[in-house]
């Protein structure tokens, strides 16, 4: 036991000796230069890697445009290659051999006076159709450029049965406008207003 507590005794002292004894070795001197290399360096990092997160930018996608209704022209547009013979008092059940047809300037027939009147804020474009009403009757449409608050009056119409439409082509403010059909005589001088929302016979 003596052995023992003698053996324990040299191995604590030992170990207290190598304790004392050990240095430890100084840490390594920073220059301020370095330092500062070193901070320019993570900063220039974190930089790059925050302009690699923004996503790129992209363009919003083009606002849709109103191109269906075409302005009125002045000359016949083809309806198709197919030819259509309308059966006698009635209809064939093919297109309107009208509605792309400008009425001519003389119409013979009992005249009608009829009234147009622009009540809106925008420059119309107006198209007033004659809808045929016998086989070998007149049709088709007469084109009018309304400017905001302004009439005109037509006296060189027929009697018989009209549909109008009225539009602002400018894109950003579109509408379209129509009064459904009208049968007109010479009866009455006819008047119609337009307004963003319809047309109405008065």
């Amino acid at each position: 036991m003596k052995r023992f507590s003698i053996l324990t005794l040299i191995l604590m002292t030992m170990l207290i000796i190598s304790a004392c004894g050990a240095k430890g070795t100084p840490p390594p001197a920073v220059s301020a230069v370095d330092m500062q290399n070193t901070s320019v360096a993570v900063a220039q990092t974190m930089i790059a890697e925050t302009q690699a997160a923004i996503p790129t930018a992209t363009p919003p996608p083009p606002t849709e445009t109103f191109t269906d209704t075409p302005a009125p022209t002045n000359t016949f547009l083809p309806l198709s290659e197919l030819t259509l013979t309308p059966a006698p008092n009635g209809n064939s059940g093919g297109a309107d051999s009208c509605e792309n047809k400008v009425l001519p300037a003389l119409l013979e027939g009992e005249t009608v006076k009829i009234r147009i009147n622009n009540s809106t804020r925008a420059t119309l474009a107006v198209s007033v159709y004659l809808n045929q009403t016998a086989p070998q009757g007149e049709c088709g449409y007469r084109p009018y450029t309304l400017e905001p608050g302004q009439s005109v009056v037509i006296n060189d119409l027929i009697a018989g049965c009209y549909t109008l439409w009225a539009w602002n082509p400018e894109p950003k403010d579109y509408f379209i406008v129509t009064n459904g059909t009208n049968c007109l005589d010479s009866s009455y001088q006819w008047a119609f207003d337009i307004s963003t929302r319809d047309i109405k016979l008065r």
